[in-house]
Parts: C-alpha cells; structure tokens; sequence
C-alpha cells in the first residue's frame, strides 16, 4: 500500500477543518479552501470522480460561507447582536427552516439519481451509488454550513459515515480515518452549537418565554 501525500496533506487540513468548524469559527472556511484545492487532484488520482467535481462546488461555497457568516446581524430591541465564540463570525447559529425540508430532499434525491447516472453512463466507477449519494448529502450539507443551521450536523454524520467506509475501500486509509474521526466530532459538535446557539437566544431575547 503506497502512501500518498496528498492523503496526508488533506487529513491535517481535514482535521483542522473540523475542529474549526467544532468551534464555530469563521477561520475553518480558509483551511477548507485549502483543503478542497489539494482534495480536486487526490480525488482524480483515485477516480473518484464525483468527488473531484463537489470539490470546485466546495471552493466556490467556501467563498460564499466566509461571505455568509461575516454579514451583520440585524439588532434585536435596539441591542447590537454579539459575536459567538470563534472569533470572526457574527452571524448565530439558527434552525434549519422546516419549510425548506421537503424541497431539499426532493431536490437531494434528484441529485443523487443524476450523479449516479453519470457515473454509470459516462466513468469507469466502481462505487456509483456511495459516490453519488455523499456526493448529493454533502451538497446539501455545505450550504447548510453556509447558512450556519444547527442540523447540518445531522448531515454530515451521514455523509460521514458513508465516505469512511468508502476511502477504505478505495484505499485512501489516512482520508477514511479522519472521517471516522469526523462522526466522533460531529456529534459533539451538535451539542456545542446547540449550547452556542442556547447562549445567544439568552443574550439576544431576555424575555422571550422559553417553552
């Protein structure tokens, strides 16, 4: 088993990645910049083709997340909305919206069933159908990121768990540690955004009844 490089290189980043992202920080969209470049030609090399392509969709949703999160938050009772623990982003933690439930599964399907034709039609992949279906989640997952939703965590425990098993199988070995490292992180990471999340509602909305 050859050791690559870039399998290295991108499990560091990766874990950097993921730690910022723990912390809330706007500094994890710089890494994943990084991350995603080196990811576009690892990808190639191992054919996995699906991933290769989200890579350039990551690097244009690291632009907008950094965009994103810097944006003001608008005042509540004439109280200048703080900043979250991170240092840098100033937009809160909020609940993914239930009207946008629906229409992103539906649309998430869709992605993966064209995805997954692709690959059968026009590659010589292996793994279509895993491929396609982090491939379809992740797309989904990163806006969510974008967008700061707590329950993008529920997103990428999946893709998580999915993608680990399939780097081993493709060995890629230090890529699949680090996802299993990632399931680990995501589900502490859930809880931290939901404390991080609690804590501004408090500072924000004093008197709001709390159900």
């Amino acid at each position: 088993m050859s050791v690559n490089w870039l399998d290295i290189v991108t499990t560091l980043l990766g874990l950097a990645y993921i730690l910022l992202e723990f912390k809330a920080s706007i500094w994890m969209w710089f890494v994943g910049f990084l991350m995603q470049s080196l990811g576009i030609v690892l990808y190639y090399q191992k054919g996995l083709y699906a991933d290769c392509g989200m890579e350039f969709y990551y690097l244009l949703m690291t632009i907008y997340g950094w965009w994103r999160w810097l944006r003001p938050v608008k005042a509540v009772g004439g109280v200048e909305a703080p900043s979250l623990e991170g240092g840098g982003g100033e937009r809160p933690i909020c609940h993914f919206p239930r009207r946008l439930v629906l229409p992103w599964l539906l649309l998430t399907a869709a992605v993966w069933a064209t995805i997954y034709w692709l690959l059968v039609t026009f590659t010589n992949s292996n793994v279509p159908l895993a491929d396609s279906f982090t491939t379809a989640l992740s797309i989904l997952g990163i806006w969510a990121l974008a967008h700061k939703y707590l329950e993008q965590w529920f997103i990428w425990i999946a893709v998580d768990v999915v993608t680990c098993v399939l780097y081993f199988y493709k060995d890629i070995p230090f890529k699949a540690s680090l996802y299993g490292l990632y399931v680990i992180i995501a589900v502490f990471g859930y809880f931290k955004w939901r404390r991080l999340m609690t804590h501004y509602n408090m500072i924000t909305r004093p008197n709001v009844t709390r159900l």
